[in-house]
């Protein structure tokens, strides 16, 4: 398959008011959130630039949506790139990080959020080409931007360190109710034990490591059988990208310096 040639767009002001940014995007650094043109990533994007990091918003294919993100950042005197890259391919990831730390400052943080659902089918009804696509999409995606990410951040490597959150799923765990979903559920299984494996492996270098678990969040993307499901659900309802977005926000911040290796389930109870 040929890959989008990676490419990077700049816009909005670089202040309130058109003036000057404060100093605390550059005292924070880069945040690179992949699949952060719609959805949890759109939302986790804006969250963390009025956090006061400078954010690169990546997407694959949805241009348009990517730049308004960018613009509603902008728009309220953050600072936002928007980036094409496609993260199953590793010159892609690469130049991402490149021109963020080029353009944008130091990287600090990355959030693993761009993947896909696959196939809606039962095991035996499942193509092959899907579902190497889907593992390529949801595992050796976030495992390359990883490496690059601990190449920019790691302190052995001169880096100043930072964090990781990688965006899982309660269908890890395989809850009953969500058919034909059983490839994507062991994807988001592997990225619990991949947060959690990283985290072992480059505490010591200044970078924690953690993944995040929504439950059934209200984007454009879920189908009506899951919404019912969210409503049966302790808190008896469907969740919001926002509140994924506080958690990651918590997570990279210097509250949470003593958490890593974990996983944090924001599903309503579920």
């Amino acid at each position: 398959m040929s890959k989008p040639e990676s490419r990077v767009s700049l816009t909005g002001k670089t202040g309130h008011g058109g003036g000057l940014m404060t100093t605390a995007v550059q005292d924070k650094g880069t945040a690179i959130v992949t699949g952060a043109s719609r959805g949890i990533g759109a939302a986790i994007a804006k969250r963390l630039a009025s956090d006061g990091y400078g954010v690169i918003v990546n997407y694959a294919n949805d241009a348009r949506g990517a730049e308004s993100v960018v613009s509603a950042i902008t728009g309220t005197g953050g600072k936002a790139v928007a980036v094409q890259a496609d993260v199953e391919s590793e010159d892609d990831v690469a130049a991402m990080f490149d021109r963020a730390a080029k353009q944008m400052g130091p990287v600090t943080a990355l959030v693993n959020n761009a993947g896909e659902a696959g196939e809606q089918a039962r095991i035996d009804e499942q193509h092959s080409d899907a579902l190497t696509r889907l593992m390529q999409v949801n595992v050796v995606g976030p495992m390359l931007c990883a490496k690059h990410a601990v190449r920019a951040m790691s302190t052995a490597r001169g880096g100043q360190g930072g964090s990781i959150v990688t965006i899982a799923s309660i269908a890890a765990k395989a809850p009953a109710g969500a058919s034909g979903l059983v490839p994507y559920q062991a994807t988001k299984g592997a990225m619990v034990t991949f947060a959690r494996g990283l985290s072992n492996e480059v505490a010591s270098e200044g970078i924690r490591s953690n993944s995040v678990s929504p439950g059934v969040i209200d984007t454009e993307l879920v189908p009506p059988d899951l919404r019912d499901i969210a409503n049966q659900a302790p808190l008896g309802r469907i969740g919001q990208p926002d509140e994924i977005a506080a958690t990651v926000s918590w997570l990279v911040s210097p509250e949470a310096s003593f958490v890593t290796g974990t996983d944090i389930t924001v599903s309503g109870g579920r």
